[in-house]
């Protein structure tokens, strides 16, 4: 067995604890097809001193900054928001400086914020956490900053959006460098979802109505069982026992969205997860997802994850290597 990539998570003082456990945990669950881990992770701190986690309790490091040297790759975790502002002559950023074109670099979260500060994101796309965004741009408007997707993936540096979106960050580069069955047994041992496509909107905050007013809920629940079926905004509007209007009003209030397009983006889940778990054929799988057609689905697919249905099933479901058949005389 080859040796296992070196990762170096990064932890300054008020640390998100969520963003310090992602990348210990999603790397350590990589293995190969007999168990080998394919990842050794370890965490330091400046000065190898110990620090506050946002959830109030301390972390106690086995190293300092001289693991930066070590390291394959180096996951800035998030700091919270009022340890974002870090001088440009920190020594954790003047180690991230030298290690910058020989070690690939990622953050998790406001971890951008200390790539940034480091010069590393000038002039490139970067994400971070969405309620963080005005922050951001104000410091540092000459990084592209996009803060409406889950992660960008920039090749040597990798960003990603608040907390749980280094799940999907972390998944992606597992995947990245071992392939769809590497990483989707990752997930599986960390039980989450194996793929969310990096460009997928951010969960931004959005006002929303009071306790006891999520009136569409059953709706919604009622669609869910029935997305093989041609619904429409009228029947959707009639289960509920609402106008057209004030149903649609009272959707939006409720998901953020209309409900044509909640409807279109429950039918792509769904027709993701029969290609994943299924044999049926495509044209199967676009008649019990409510597409009609093969071609009407692989529209959507496309428009929504940006691959073909064939190329997306090849993707989660490779086909089995080939084995010799098994002599006569063996039978």
């Amino acid at each position: 067995m080859s040796q296992p990539h070196r990762i170096a998570v990064l932890a300054f003082d008020g640390v998100v604890a969520l963003d310090l456990g992602i990348p210990t945990q999603v790397f350590h669950a990589a293995t190969d097809p007999d168990g080998n881990r394919l990842y050794e992770v370890r965490v330091c701190t400046p000065g190898a001193a110990t620090v506050q986690s946002s959830g109030g309790f301390d972390i106690v490091p086995r190293h300092g900054l001289e693991l930066l040297d070590w390291a394959d790759t180096i996951i800035v975790a998030g700091l919270y928001r009022e340890n974002v502002h870090l001088p440009t002559d920190h020594p954790a950023l003047v180690a991230l400086r030298a290690a910058a074109g020989r070690a690939r670099l990622m953050s998790i979260c406001t971890g951008a914020f200390a790539l940034a500060t480091a010069g590393l994101l000038d002039g490139r796309p970067a994400a971070t956490h969405w309620a963080y965004a005005d922050l951001f741009r104000r410091l540092f408007p000459q990084v592209h900053l996009d803060a409406d997707v889950l992660f960008i993936d920039d090749g040597d540096i990798l960003t990603s959006a608040g907390v749980a979106a280094g799940l999907d960050l972390c998944l992606h580069v597992v995947r990245r460098d071992h392939g769809a069955e590497v990483a989707n047994r990752a997930a599986r041992r960390t039980v989450v979802a194996p793929w969310r496509d990096g460009g997928q909107s951010q969960f931004i905050e959005r006002p929303m109505p009071q306790a006891g007013d999520a009136v569409t809920a059953p709706t919604r629940a009622w669609a869910l069982t029935r997305l093989g079926e041609p619904l429409d905004l009228p029947q959707l509007a009639r289960h509920a026992n609402m106008s057209v209007r004030t149903f649609t009003r009272r959707f939006r209030e409720e998901t953020g969205m209309s409900p044509g397009r909640w409807l279109t983006g429950q039918r792509v889940e769904h027709a993701r997860h029969l290609l994943e778990s299924t044999d049926l054929t495509v044209d199967q799988v676009a008649e019990r997802a409510g597409f009609g057609t093969a071609v009407s689905m692989r529209q959507h697919l496309r428009a929504s994850i940006g691959t073909a249905p064939l190329a997306y099933r090849r993707t989660f479901r490779p086909t089995p290597t080939a084995t010799a058949p098994t002599p006569a005389s063996a039978l």
